[in-house]
């Protein structure tokens, strides 16, 4: 793990950060350029309510956009959480070498969790994968989001539960 890996990964992290201040799933992404952050997103699909706007996808079009190419050679994704099978199509579709993310997503992630696409020789492009760049501030952001998600349904439920009783 290189420093600059390091310091890109921090500006997903940045990333996700903003999406938790928003209340959606903190992750965050950025495509970077020439050592340039061309793309940046954060999960948005509660605020959008369009199962599409995950933080890899708001990277990739606007990187596509400044870059003026659906090509994306020469470009590394960086995520803070493995990417699922949508974001890691659209990651093979876009032509981009090189993927790095902090952690590991064991129920839909698609670079070697639940499936890797990353290597998959049936595809016609294949990413280089770096994993665990700043695993634990990034594993850290997401365990601590699902905690007090968790914590906040269990008040509302002990709350209509009360409401029903009185």
């Amino acid at each position: 793990m290189n420093e600059q890996d390091k310091g890109f990964m921090q500006q997903a992290l940045v990333e996700a950060q903003a999406a938790q201040q928003l209340g959606e799933v903190p992750i965050g992404a950025v495509v970077v350029y020439d050592g340039e952050v061309v793309g940046r997103g954060h999960n948005l699909r509660e605020t959008s309510q369009d199962p599409t706007t995950h933080a890899e996808m708001i990277a990739i079009k606007q990187a596509a956009e400044k870059l003026g190419s659906w090509r994306l050679l020469d470009t590394t994704l960086y995520v803070t959480l493995e990417p699922c099978v949508m974001c890691m199509g659209a990651i093979i579709l876009a032509r981009i070498p090189r993927l790095v993310y902090a952690c590991r997503d064991p129920r839909v992630g698609a670079v070697g969790s639940i499936y890797d696409f990353s290597q998959d020789d049936r595809f016609n492009h294949k990413v280089d994968v770096t994993e665990g760049v700043l695993h634990d501030e990034c594993s850290g952001l997401l365990r601590d989001f699902f905690e007090g998600l968790r914590e906040r349904n269990k008040v509302r439920k002990a709350a209509k539960k009360a409401e029903k009783t009185e």
